[in-house]
């Protein structure tokens, strides 16, 4: 069962170790992982886990309703949850960036309140804000604005309470950030079939006349530098260091279910027997030189995400006293981290199955979901965008644009 908060926290202090929250929920998600993305079923239950266990609210304030928490916090969380189940450690990264937005992109005021609401009702957050997404179109209407569109792939569309999407004004055409229910009868899910990242419950959805208020046209997400502060424009970074966390994540869960089965392998026939197969390979030194090689692939990325999220960390501390230079340094580590992080999760994820052989097709074991949740995230987060900005700042110090992935 699921640990929950009061569980978890210290009876003198009151503080929640939020990291051993988040492992007993992986473990917990581990038991019938493979089962559960054989099926594919939105993910109601999975997020009921994660509303219980308090893993939805961690990044609000305390003061807010929420746990208090920071993002080097949640970073681990994400990174925690994807080695158990990446599907669902996404929507939870999702989740926590597209719900820390409004700090990014709406004024103080509004942004608190939208918090309080937040925490309140528990909010899972989901939608999307990708730059390379086509605008969803806003009009004038009584009360507010009119939204209209189609988006290509919103997260989590199936089970969030609010969605958080990216609309052009009509008549200027610069992009807002702005606060959707998913309720609204214009509000209409399609297609959203894929080959992995199945219960990440994301999918195609259009908005037909849906009725936005003043208060849920957050802010501008506009790419011009005369627009986002120095310390908005860490949205980007923010955002793509979840990538790194769910992508490591999954690397590192692959390499701990391929020693397990290396250590005792188990008959699919006999998923409940402690002995390993009688006619078991000696240990291959191939194979072990192959692992070394992954282990040192999944470390270095690991490395290279920490390093970033201390950048990153730093920056949000500093506020707006951030300047241009110091974003743009935190903006291409966070390029540096995914770039390696994207790589080791494909590599890994592929050459393990290799290590395995032929065992590892069994569909009991569960294997490729690792490789087909990491191939559906790295397609649509292409790597070569990222190395192109760490070349570009490498040779002549061009600061990364402004582009959102979520």
């Amino acid at each position: 069962m699921t640990v929950s908060v009061q569980d978890a926290a210290d009876a003198g202090a009151g503080e929640v170790d939020w990291l051993h929250i988040a492992r007993e929920l992986a473990d917990d998600l581990a038991t019938d992982a493979a089962e559960r993305e054989h099926a594919g079923k939105a993910p109601l239950d999975e997020v009921a886990r994660l509303r219980e266990s308090g893993l939805l609210t961690l990044l609000a304030p305390a003061e807010h309703g929420g746990g208090g928490a920071d993002w080097r916090t949640a970073y681990e969380v994400i990174r925690t949850v994807s080695a158990s189940d990446g599907a669902i450690g996404s929507l939870l990264g999702n989740h926590y960036f597209l719900s820390f937005s409004p700090w990014f992109f709406a004024d103080p005021d509004r942004a608190a309140v939208t918090e309080r609401e937040s925490t309140s009702g528990q909010w899972c957050w989901g939608g999307g804000v990708a730059s390379h997404q086509p605008s969803l179109v806003l009009t004038p209407a009584t009360g507010g604005h009119l939204l209209n569109g189609c988006q290509r792939y919103a997260t989590g569309i199936g089970v969030a309470d609010r969605l958080l999407v990216r609309a052009a004004r009509y008549d200027t055409g610069e992009p807002f950030a702005v606060l959707v229910d998913p309720a609204h009868p214009g509000v209409v899910s399609g297609g959203g079939d894929t080959f992995g990242q199945r219960l990440a419950a994301g999918a195609d959805v259009e908005f037909s006349s849906v009725p936005v208020t003043a208060d849920e046209v957050l802010g501008s997400v506009s790419p011009d530098e005369s627009v986002l502060s120095p310390f908005a424009s860490l949205a980007a970074p923010t955002a793509r260091l979840v990538s790194v966390q769910f992508c490591v994540g999954v690397a590192e869960g692959m390499l701990a279910e391929v020693r397990e089965h290396r250590r005792g392998k188990r008959s699919p026939w006999q998923p409940f027997s402690p002995q390993p197969w009688p006619d078991s390979p000696t240990q291959d030194p191939y194979a072990v030189t192959a692992y070394g090689e992954l282990a040192v692939a999944a470390r270095a990325a690991s490395a290279l995400a920490d390093q970033a999220v201390d950048a990153l960390a730093s920056g949000l501390a500093r506020g707006d006293d951030l300047d241009d230079e110091e974003c743009a340094e935190i903006a291409v580590l966070a390029s540096v981290a995914e770039s390696a992080a994207s790589r080791a999760a494909e590599d890994i994820t592929a050459r393990a199955l290799d290590v395995i052989g032929a065992d590892a097709a069994s569909s009991w074991h569960g294997f490729d979901r690792f490789w087909r949740n990491a191939r559906t995230h790295t397609l649509r987060q292409p790597v070569a965008h990222r190395l192109r900005e760490v070349g570009d700042y490498f040779l002549d110090g061009v600061h990364p644009s402004f582009t959102l992935p979520a």
